[in-house]
C-alpha cells in the first residue's frame, strides 16, 4: 500500500532574524495569516516558516505530513531515496517524528513529518 503525503508548510531560508520577521509579517498580511514567533524561525500561520538563518536546502524546505512516517520512510528508501539520519527527531517513546531526505529537489530540502 502506498503512503499518502500532504503539504504541511514551505520553509524559506533568510539571511538573518530580521529578514525572517519581515518576510513572515509580509506573508501574514498578504494571505490573512497569524504571525507566530519560534526559536529558529518566524511563521506566517501554518503555511510558511521563515528561517532566521539558512538551513537545509539552498532555498529552504518543503514539509510534508504523512499518517505513517515509518512506513513512508521505508517506501521512499525502497524507491532509492536516502535520508539525513542526523536530522531525525524522535518522540519520548522512541517513535520517529520527522526527518529530512538527503538530497535537494529544485533547491529545496524535503522534510517528512508524522501527522
Amino acid at each position: 500500500m502506498e503512503c499518502s503525503f500532504e503539504l504541511a508548510h514551505v520553509g524559506i531560508n533568510t539571511a538573518n532574524p530580521q529578514e525572517a520577521t519581515d518576510l513572515a509579517a509580509l506573508l501574514s498580511h498578504m494571505f490573512h495569516l497569524e504571525p507566530k514567533h519560534g526559536n529558529k524561525s518566524e511563521f506566517a500561520g501554518s503555511l510558511f516558516e521563515c528561517m532566521k538563518s539558512p538551513y537545509l536546502g539552498k532555498n529552504g524546505h518543503i514539509a510534508l505530513w504523512t499518517e505513517n512516517l515509518e512506513a513512508a520512510v521505508e517506501e521512499l528508501k525502497a524507491k532509492g531515496y536516502t535520508f539525513k539520519e542526523e536530522t531525525a527527531q524522535y518522540t519520548e517513546e522512541g517513535k520517529l517524528k520527522n526527518i529530512y531526505l538527503h538530497d535537494e529537489f529544485g533547491g529545496f530540502a524535503i522534510h517528512v513529518m508524522q501527522k
